[in-house]
């Protein structure tokens, strides 16, 4: 197949993405007290053969973002547009049509692989679900060539995901990703529970596929440094909102939010002499609840450049330079 290639059109677009899930109290009676903001207004897209990283610390929203690309959870508000269609207001035969376009790769390949079914069984599943090959002989011959796609043993079919390694198993949950040929597919931290070595060869695998087959990536991570290597353009969340959005190499080199550049900061350097001598300032505070989030800017109580004006005006996303966008009205180029 030929290598795939960015196209500046925008295969998804999110528009004002909220997913608000409800705090209830009381046994008899549930009484609703308040919504933890998990997404709070977000917008970004991501283009053909593109591979878009979101980072940000744990809880800021990431998976919720891509549960609700995948229709996993039906947003609170805004608009998902998928080749221009809204995901957010599909149903039935339709939403399930969209499916076998869009998959996942789960962060855990120890718990998102059924152990009571073999290896070949977990791939063929999705392809009998959707009727895409009824020849039981045919699908075993499409289980074993996405098994060598993936870099593993076409015998491994035969296998439970018991007696494989993490690396194996997660080679499986991508094999399974790959057998409905989707166009799009979110990889929530994909490579996290893995160890270092591991991560490195999943992450070529993911490269190779994604210019083999055409495919484009919504890569959702905590590792900076995996992000780097795999992604074209960031987008960093924090509490359920996209601070800052830029080309890959542009924001690990110019970083413009004060907590983006906190981000980076945070990341060891493997030199010994050069890391001690660094000057670390770790943000201070805590991240704040996102039942009650800030009034304002929601960084604001943890910010370094804060104003008086930053408790009261919720920035916009701006282009401060072209195709860097940052959500911060103090920061000066």
């Amino acid at each position: 197949m030929a290598v795939a290639e960015i196209d500046a059109r925008p295969l998804l677009e999110v528009r004002g993405l909220r997913m608000h899930f409800p705090v209830t109290e009381g046994i008899v009676i549930n009484r609703k007290v308040g919504d933890v903001k998990a997404v709070d207004g977000i917008d970004f897209t991501v283009g053909r053969g593109e591979t878009l990283g979101l980072v940000g610390e744990s809880g800021c929203g990431k998976t919720t973002t891509g549960r609700c690309i995948l229709r996993l959870e039906k947003p609170t508000a805004g608009e998902i547009l998928y080749d221009g269609v809204d995901i957010a207001k599909m149903e039935g035969k339709v939403l399930l049509a969209l499916r076998r376009r869009i998959q996942v790769i789960f962060q855990d390949p120890y718990s998102s692989l059924n152990p009571r079914m073999k290896v070949g069984e977990i791939i063929a599943e999705p392809i009998r679900v959707h009727g895409i090959e009824r020849d039981a002989a045919r699908r075993i011959t499409r289980v074993r060539e996405l098994l060598s796609v993936c870099g593993l043993d076409p015998k491994f079919a035969d296998r439970y995901p018991h007696e494989m390694s993490g690396g194996q198993r997660q080679r499986v949950g991508i094999a399974r990703a790959l057998a409905l040929e989707p166009e799009f597919i979110v990889c929530d931290e994909a490579v996290s529970a893995l160890d270092v070595s591991i991560q490195a060869q999943v992450i070529n695998l993911l490269e190779d596929l994604r210019g083999r087959f055409g495919l484009t990536y919504l890569f959702i991570a905590h590792d900076l440094s995996v992000v780097r290597h795999l992604c074209q353009r960031v987008a960093v969340m924090y509490l359920g909102r996209v601070v800052e959005l830029a080309d890959c190499d542009e924001l690990f080199d110019n970083p413009l939010h004060p907590y983006t550049q906190a981000l980076l900061a945070a990341v060891p350097v493997p030199d010994p002499s050069v890391e001690a001598e660094r000057a670390f300032r770790p943000v201070r505070g805590e991240i704040p609840s996102p039942i009650n989030p800030p009034s304002g800017c929601i960084f604001h109580p943890r910010c370094p450049i804060a104003v008086e004006k930053c408790k009261q005006l919720r920035p916009e996303l701006r282009e401060l330079r072209p195709g860097h966008w940052v959500a911060c009205s103090e920061v000066r180029l």
